[in-house]
């Protein structure tokens, strides 16, 4: 004998009840409209809403051919007079309006595997409940199976399955589609409330709603202070924060976008001025003694300098500071002389040449390297002026300084702001900050005219802001170097071919390096050279020009012709004479506006 596992049937033969299952179970399956109860017939489904959702009847009176359990009359009693134990033995969907919070202890109990709530020991060993469903339904007509009895249990129960709690509000529903229809409900109540659009957020925030209490994650507004249950959710919500702002204010996003430009420019123009700042050593990376130490310690890292020797050289540089005066190591004497004897024996081609008064050579030393360049040429210019009786008086320093002393570069340091605190210069001393020493900064210019003035010296500025030939050449320069030379030999009569004036050199200044005239050539075809000592040559290469045997090729380091001068700008400082008290004072009022001459 086989029997149908859905509704009990009893069958013969296993062909039957594939027969039976396909048709009465798989063709025509009917579905409970309230939980996930499928594959039984249409009295048993009646049966089945009229015991596990009595509430959703009309009347709560049952279906149509609901008989009332054993016990109780059907047209003379009512089912209060019911006995207590027969009331017991009742289920519990059969005797009263079920509420949600008895389903759900009714389906824990069965996922426990015990009975449901209310019923006695003696409905569990005895049966009595599923029998007297059982007799109700069959009219109290034989009994049925025990397989007959389990299947009238599960009918009179709601199916075991997930429960799903309302985030907005303790109510538990057995589905989830009717969860979503009750969250919609909520929705559209409080829009109704609100006026605004739907957010699927907490509305009520003085009683948390249970998914918070039951450890959901929840999602704070960055804007406001509404919590939001999910990511999704809290993107619209902020979404509409952002649409109203805008509907606010239509300007807005232009705003914004200038606001985001004008901080990347800040942090831009900040970037640009650290560099800027590294550039010119205005960084507070340490000044020449920092820069010094730091070569000589790598050198002994390197195996290059043995640490005794770096003790000596470092006690050696300590003293030429602590007396301000240059220690020489980068000085080359004689370079003007030996200039004047290639010329005059050697060298034919030039129709005239014109050299400053003697000049000694000083090149950039690990200690300013980068930087230095102004603080050489202002020692070449002093050296030079050492030579000549009118401003020897001038530069001579402290009784116990050697004669003819040139300072060293944080003596010429501290000189330049000694001269910016008698009022010199006041602008560049702002741009310095009033600070010379133990930076890198760079000299232009400017701070040689300061210095210069601040001891006496009359000196001006011309600047060739342009170029004023083709090629982005400066002829201009030239004629103006060849008419700053000449003023030594005027007369009537020709001038000699080479002419060894008693006129200071030039400080030559362009973007990122200075270097200093010394002298004029003049060739045949009636182009202008100009001859530069550069701080950037070594020692050793300026020494070339000391030995016969090899100045014809070290003088072409020296030679520059138009095409090699290509600059925007130069500025020349030029020294005139000597000024007196009064003039000095007129000097420092009128630098307070320091303009240079510009040619063109």
């Amino acid at each position: 004998m086989l029997t149908c596992e859905i509704c009990g049937e009893e069958l013969l033969l296993e062909e039957d009840m594939r027969t039976h299952l396909v048709l009465s179970h798989l063709e025509q399956e009917l579905r409970c409209p309230l939980c996930s109860l499928s594959g039984v017939s249409y009295d048993e489904l009646c049966f089945h809403i009229s015991c596990a959702h009595p509430e959703e009847q009309p009347g709560a009176q049952g279906p149509a051919g609901f008989v009332p359990p054993s016990g109780c009359s059907a047209g003379t009693e009512t089912p209060q007079s019911c006995s207590a134990e027969d009331s017991r033995l009742t289920p519990p969907a059969a005797s009263s309006v079920p509420t949600d919070s008895m389903l759900a202890q009714h389906n824990k109990a069965l996922d426990t595997g015990g009975p449901p709530p209310g019923e006695t020991a003696t409905a569990r060993s005895t049966k009595t409940s599923p029998e007297c469903v059982a007799l109700c339904n069959e009219d109290n007509d034989g009994v049925q199976s025990e397989r007959s009895e389990a299947k009238q249990w599960r009918l009179s129960v709601p199916r075991k399955e997930k429960l799903f709690s309302c985030p907005m509000c303790a109510l538990v529903c057995s589905s989830c589609f009717l969860l979503q229809e009750h969250v919609e409900l909520h929705l559209q109540e409080q829009r109704s409330h609100e006026g605004s659009a739907p957010e699927a957020c907490s509305p009520a925030r003085t009683s948390p709603p249970a998914s918070s209490l039951s450890g959901e994650r929840r999602f704070e507004c960055p804007m406001c202070s509404v919590v939001c249950s999910d990511s999704f959710s809290l993107q619209e919500h902020v979404e509409l924060h952002l649409d109203h702002a805008a509907a606010a204010s239509p300007g807005s996003d232009l705003k914004l976008a200038k606001q985001l430009q004008q901080q990347e420019e800040a942090q831009q123009e900040r970037e640009e001025f650290k560099k800027l700042q590294r550039q010119f050593g205005l960084d507070g990376g340490g000044g020449y003694c920092r820069q010094m130490e730091r070569t000589m310690e790598r050198a002994v890292a390197r195996g290059l300098m043995a640490p005794a020797e770096f003790h000596c050289q470092r006690a050696e540089m300590m003293e030429s500071l602590a007396s301000g005066v240059d220690d020489g190591r980068t000085r080359t004497r004689g370079v003007l002389r030996a200039l004047y004897e290639y010329y005059q024996t050697e060298c034919r081609d030039s129709v005239h040449v014109w050299l400053s008064a003697d000049t000694d050579h000083y090149c950039s030393s690990a200690g300013d390297k980068g930087w230095g360049c102004g603080y050489r040429n202002l020692q070449m210019l002093l050296s030079s002026l050492h030579t000549i009786d009118a401003f020897a008086a001038l530069l001579q320093g402290s009784p116990s300084a050697p004669e003819k002393a040139v300072p060293s570069i944080p003596r010429l340091q501290r000189m330049i702001e000694d001269a910016w605190k008698e009022g010199l210069d006041p602008n560049g001393a702002s741009h310095f900050n009033q600070r010379l020493q133990g930076t890198r900064a760079w000299i232009g210019a400017t701070e040689i005219y300061a210095l210069l003035t601040s001891l006496g010296i009359s000196a001006r500025i011309m600047d060739f802001h342009q170029p004023s030939g083709p090629g982005d050449t400066h002829p201009r320069l030239f004629d103006w170097v060849k008419q700053y030379f000449q003023q030594s030999s005027r007369s009537s009569r020709l001038p000699p071919r080479l002419v060894h004036t008693s006129m200071p050199p030039l400080y030559l200044q362009h973007q990122g390096h200075s270097r200093s005239i010394v002298g004029l050539e003049q060739k045949k075809n009636g182009s202008l050279c100009l001859l530069l000592l550069d701080p950037g040559t070594s020692a050793s290469d300026t020494r070339k020009l000391l030995s016969r045997d090899s100045v014809s090729h070290a003088v072409r380091h020296v030679r520059k012709f138009p095409g090699s001068l290509k600059h925007k700008q130069y500025q020349v400082v030029a020294v005139q004479g000597t000024l007196s008290a009064e003039e000095k004072q007129i000097s420092i009022i009128n630098s307070r506006t320091l303009r240079a001459e510009r040619i063109p």
